[in-house]
């Protein structure tokens, strides 16, 4: 470790769950990298739902990670681990952390970083990370989405949708997203989807079938689970996916499987933070080269809502738990 470095560093904690307000600062060890780490100096930090899930006591850590929040940060390589070439060093990079982001300085495997090109903004970096990985994965590879089909996307304003929105759109997909309201429509539509569906004033499953002329869609990205799960399967089209990466409104569906049978219906999800690294650098990779560009480009950008420093966490957390927020929160660390 270059002697340069404080001991002790300050990060955001919380003493046992419960809501925004058990967020506080306090003052941690500096952790070390390890083989195949970094230590990453953090600019920025991007706010994700798992964090507020965890934050309340539902979402543990995986073994060997850190019990500081944050999934996603930017900032600059200040220190490498065996392994890892001495050139990464000084390198300005986001990446995808198994935990640790609240913090002013976050260990990360080094193949779980994407350099930060030059006219992007380290708090742009910072908010695309989780998103990218999980859209990346869910919908293009466990979803087998392509060019020329159709995507329905649940939550079209959260980060994750935004996300799912440019990314469908930047690759051939027509894209169907559901809001609570029609401002979120519209915005969800400024973001570039085909159709924004108000889903407390609209059948959504009436409006997917109106929209595709009864064909239905063949992807859906479903964060909501519960009942949604058997309205979705109505919304698929012969050899439909549905792909599930959250809960929020409950673990348990009640199915069709007649349905699922004579439409040749695949289910499916996934939750990436307990995959090992290895698979997470595989999907790295994949992303450097497939989508990355994009972003590097300008052709792609974040879309971004509010800014908070570092010992606002807790406001921050208030906000995405609101659900009023139009893409991604970040916390300002460094």
């Amino acid at each position: 470790m270059p002697t340069d470095l404080p001991e002790t560093m300050t990060a955001i904690g919380f003493d046992g769950p419960g809501g925004p307000d058990v967020l506080r600062l306090e003052t941690v060890p500096l952790p070390s990298p390890e083989a195949d780490e970094v230590l990453v100096r953090v600019a920025y930090a991007g706010v994700n739902r798992p964090d507020c899930i965890q934050r309340a006591g539902q979402y543990p850590p995986p073994p060997g990670a850190s019990p500081i929040l944050g999934l996603e940060i930017a900032g600059e390589v200040v220190a490498a681990g065996p392994g890892v070439g001495e050139a990464m060093v000084g390198q300005t990079v986001c990446a995808l952390a198994p935990g640790g982001g609240y913090a002013e300085y976050c260990v990360v495997p080094a193949g779980h970083c994407l350099p930060v090109p030059e006219g992007m903004d380290l708090k742009h970096a910072a908010a695309i990370p989780e998103t990218l990985f999980t859209v990346w994965h869910n919908v293009f590879e466990r979803g087998s989405a392509c060019d020329g089909e159709t995507l329905l996307i649940h939550g079209g304003t959260s980060g994750i949708g935004t996300m799912a929105t440019m990314l469908g759109k930047a690759f051939g997909l027509t894209v169907i997203v559901t809001c609570g309201d029609d401002a979120k429509c519209a915005e969800a539509e400024k973001v570039g989807a085909d159709l924004a569906i108000n889903y407390k004033t609209s059948d959504f499953v009436e409006a997917v079938k109106d929209f595709t002329d009864g064909k239905g869609v063949n992807v859906v990205l479903d964060m909501v689970s519960g009942d949604y799960v058997a309205r979705n399967l109505k919304c698929l089209a012969e050899d439909g996916r549905h792909v599930t990466i959250a809960v929020l409104g409950g673990m348990k569906a009640e199915i069709n499987m007649a349905l699922v049978m004579s439409r040749r219906l695949t289910l499916t999800g996934s939750t990436l933070r307990p995959r090992s690294d290895a698979f997470k650098t595989a999907l790295a990779q994949e992303i450097a080269s497939e989508a990355w560009p994009l972003f590097a480009d300008g052709t792609l950008a974040p879309i971004m809502d509010e800014t908070f420093p570092l010992a606002e966490a807790a406001a921050a957390h208030a906000r995405m738990e609101a659900g009023d927020h139009i893409g991604k929160i970040v916390l300002a660390v460094g």
